[in-house]
């Protein structure tokens, strides 16, 4: 049996389908190419039937990336497998994802196809996905409700017509570890053609068993796993990508195979991803959380002090601990800055983008110290660096906070080159800003989350605000950072807004994949 396991990372596509999580094409080649970096086998780097946009990013990064598979995701039908092919023309080594439903409720609710159409316009997507490239996966969408004999049909079919990896999703979430097992020992004895494919699992963690599903698929047979950085995803999101790599490269005494991911480039990869989303990794996450590597019990403290391994199974160091080192300063110049950035896989579009965010980079040393990796990828992660989207600006700001008196909020804006003055008060500094802001914008939007965490340590660390915004029916998250939280909040409100003003023809991704 192969003894490489493949990580299948949807971060760009699965990971974006969360409420908010939508990316542009430069922060989705950002991330992509990180997962490069990270020696990632493939990156399933959007649907591009979708949209326009969704199109322009997985060929973007097909373009781009060199050492990792660029895959797009398709529907089994012609158009969209065409526009995937399409997609995925320009990278050295491509995959088209084409999926159908093959449980009994969604082919009778969803699709209205009998089985035998649903197996028949499988085997024509494989047929239409080969003219574009030998490397075709296929995905029984729901499968973990699927009946096996059924699977076993529509898999022996698809590999018939060239299918080269046959993924079986757990769709919603609903299989337990030895019943997910069995599936895939099942399909492993009994599809015939089974030892010509790689059998791969995409599971969802509805009941939190999605790392643990897909391990035990691994232990069943399964060669790839399809994850996600943070376990980012729909609902309650995806098989989280580190702990899928960490519990195999740590548990080397029970699984007989390993994955090639340069394992220190995970934290990295955790950060970028949640700077670019805004959604905070929880403390407590298992590798990639804050107090993953801390120890607060004297008795354990202790332990570790004397041998590391009597509380550690990891290396904090071997995921990416302690890997951001202090590089810059108030002195440093264009070209270390530049070349903190390449490194970090922040792609500089211009030299008037590179001297736009050199002079916020100085802007920001002058007030800070010590600026970190962190503060970087907050800093580049700001849209003000990319005029082009900004409809909204803050240009200037006045905050009155005092015991006893109500907050207000005085704001100077750009509004589509225009100059705008609002004033207003609220319930604290923040509440007026939003308010100010409202009286020139008038956007008509919903406030669905309000969150700050501090990027660095110390008291004079930058805030990092997220704001997600509503309005009919888009969602979107605007960041905003600087060491003044007031300040932060404000420009977050306005990245936002200007996300929604922009004509991105995607804002929020499709719902639908496996």
């Amino acid at each position: 049996m192969n003894n490489e396991l493949i990580i299948f990372d949807t971060t760009l596509r699965d990971g974006e389908q969360s409420p908010g999580a939508s990316m542009t094409r430069d922060e989705k080649l950002r991330i992509a190419r990180q997962l490069e970096r990270m020696r990632v086998n493939v990156i399933e780097a959007g649907f591009a039937a979708a949209s326009n946009g969704d199109f322009e990013s997985v060929r973007s990064i097909a373009e781009t990336i060199k050492t990792s598979t660029v895959c797009s995701l398709a529907r089994a039908n012609e158009n969209d497998i065409r526009r995937a092919g399409e997609a995925i023309a320009p990278a050295v080594s491509g995959r088209i994802h084409t999926f159908i439903a093959t449980s009994p409720i969604h082919m009778e609710k969803k699709l209205r196809m009998s089985p035998d159409q649903v197996v028949e316009q499988a085997v024509k997507a494989i047929g239409w996905a080969k003219e574009y490239t030998g490397d075709i996966e296929f995905s029984a969408e729901d499968a973990g409700r699927s009946e096996l004999d059924f699977l076993c049909r529509i898999f022996e079919a698809v590999i018939r017509a060239g299918a080269t990896t046959i993924n079986v999703p757990d769709t919603v979430g609903y299989n337990l570890p030895q019943q997910f097992a069995h599936t895939i020992d099942q399909l492993i004895e009994r599809v015939p053609g089974a030892d010509k494919v790689v059998w791969s699992v995409h599971c969802h963690n509805d009941l939190g068993l999605a790392v643990a599903n897909s391990l035990a698929a691994v232990q069943a047979g399964a060669r790839q796993v399809e994850c996600t950085i943070n376990g980012l995803g729909e609902r309650a999101g995806n098989a989280a990508l580190e702990e899928i790599v960490m519990t195999v490269r740590t548990r080397r005494d029970i699984f007989d195979c390993d994955t090639r991911i340069d394992t220190t480039q995970i934290v990295p990869a955790s950060k970028l991803v949640s700077g670019i989303t805004g959604f905070p990794v929880q403390p407590n996450k298992a590798i990639v959380g804050a107090n993953a590597f801390s120890h607060e019990s004297g008795i354990h403290q202790d332990g570790v002090l004397k041998h590391r391994e009597t509380y550690e199974i990891m290396r904090a160091e071997d995921v990416g601990w302690g890997a951001n080192k202090l590089v810059l300063g108030k002195h440093s110049g264009r070209n270390a800055f530049r070349s903190r950035l390449e490194e970090l896989g922040i792609a500089i579009a211009s030299e008037a983008h590179l001297n736009t965010a050199f002079a916020r980079f100085k802007e920001l040393a002058d007030k800070k110290h010590e600026i970190f990796d962190e503060d970087l990828q907050a800093l580049m992660s700001d849209e003000a660096v990319t005029p082009a989207v900004e409809h909204f600006r803050l240009l200037s700001s006045c905050f009155h906070s005092e015991t006893g008196e109500t907050p207000r909020a005085k704001l100077t804006l750009s509004v589509g080159g225009q100059e705008a003055k609002a004033e207003s008060e609220g319930s604290g500094p923040v509440d007026a800003a939003f308010k100010a802001i409202e009286q020139v914008a008038a956007s008509g939007t919903e406030l669905l989350l309000y969150s700050v965490n501090a990027i660095t340590t110390g008291t004079d660390a930058q805030g990092e605000v997220t704001v997600r915004l509503a309005r009919n029916g888009k969602v979107v998250n605007g960041q905003g950072a600087d060491t003044d939280i007031v300040v932060a909040s404000a420009k977050a409100y306005l990245n936002a807004l200007n996300k929604l003003h922009s004509n991105v023809d995607k804002l929020n991704p499709q719902g639908r994949g496996v």
